[in-house]
């Protein structure tokens, strides 16, 4: 990611996608902790799923000047809660040793950095003992499609490229697949369709239909099959590990 505005057109098209954001947020919310930094911030739709306001800080860090400004009136409005606060750039803003956080987020982000290895390296400089990386991640470089390149996405992950970028002073607790059943309706887009981006029907036919059909069959499945990635990437104490690339299989 960078300063320029972003590319993307989607967040508009999945802000109502509310049977997705409630199940990877049930997900994700139990990993946060009280400090908490959203890269990416977008909207700050996903902020209002994920932020129940107990946390003591929020932080959403957002490089776009427009979708900054937006975070910003949401939170003067008090459409955020008000634990949460918005800084305009990227991480190379945060580098006060004293910004550690308990958890921090990339949710549908890591995907538009073209660096993600040094990104995650980063990242985890800025986590307290105990903190976290939570990753969620669109699955699987056999399914990228127009749609992918025209909001920016460099890549999608699966579990191998994801174990390679997570930083040395880092474990994955957590590396699990979601939405089982949606990944046939993009599979089907990406061999039959090949639409470079799906409309509002087909977005609510998948987060009514597809999506609850998945929060069934994902535990069925063990989590190994989905068109989504979710990663947790842990940080036992400060002293130990380094900025390589090694991690221990979750």
């Amino acid at each position: 990611m960078n300063t320029n505005a972003y590319i993307g057109t989607e967040l508009e098209l999945f802000a109502r996608a509310t049977n997705w954001k409630r199940y990877f947020a049930g997900r994700i919310v139990p990993e946060l902790g009280q400090r908490v930094l959203e890269v990416g911030a977008g909207l700050a739709e996903t902020t209002r799923w994920l932020c129940d306001g107990s946390q003591t800080n929020w932080l959403c860090l957002e490089p776009d000047t427009a979708l900054f400004a937006e975070i910003q009136s949401r939170i003067d409005t008090g459409g955020l809660p008000a634990c949460c606060s918005a800084r305009n750039g990227t991480l190379s803003i945060l580098d006060d040793p004293a910004a550690q956080f308990d958890s921090i987020l990339y949710i549908d982000v890591l995907e538009h950095i073209e660096n993600d290895r040094t990104e995650l390296q980063h990242a985890a400089r800025l986590l307290r003992a105990g903190g976290k990386i939570i990753v969620l991640a669109p699955a699987h470089n056999f399914l990228y499609t127009p749609f992918d390149r025209q909001i920016g996405h460099f890549r999608r992950y699966n579990r191998k490229q994801l174990r390679q970028i997570c930083p040395g002073s880092l474990t994955l607790t957590r590396l699990e697949y979601l939405d089982s059943v949606g990944m046939l309706a993009t599979l089907a887009n990406r061999c039959l369709l090949k639409q470079s981006l799906p409309t509002q029907r087909q977005i609510a036919f998948w987060d009514r239909g597809l999506v609850p059909a998945s929060t069934f069959c994902d535990p069925l499945l063990g989590y190994h099959l989905g068109k989504s990635i979710l990663a947790v990437m842990y940080r036992e104490d400060r002293g130990g590990g380094h900025d390589g690339s090694r991690a221990k299989n979750p």
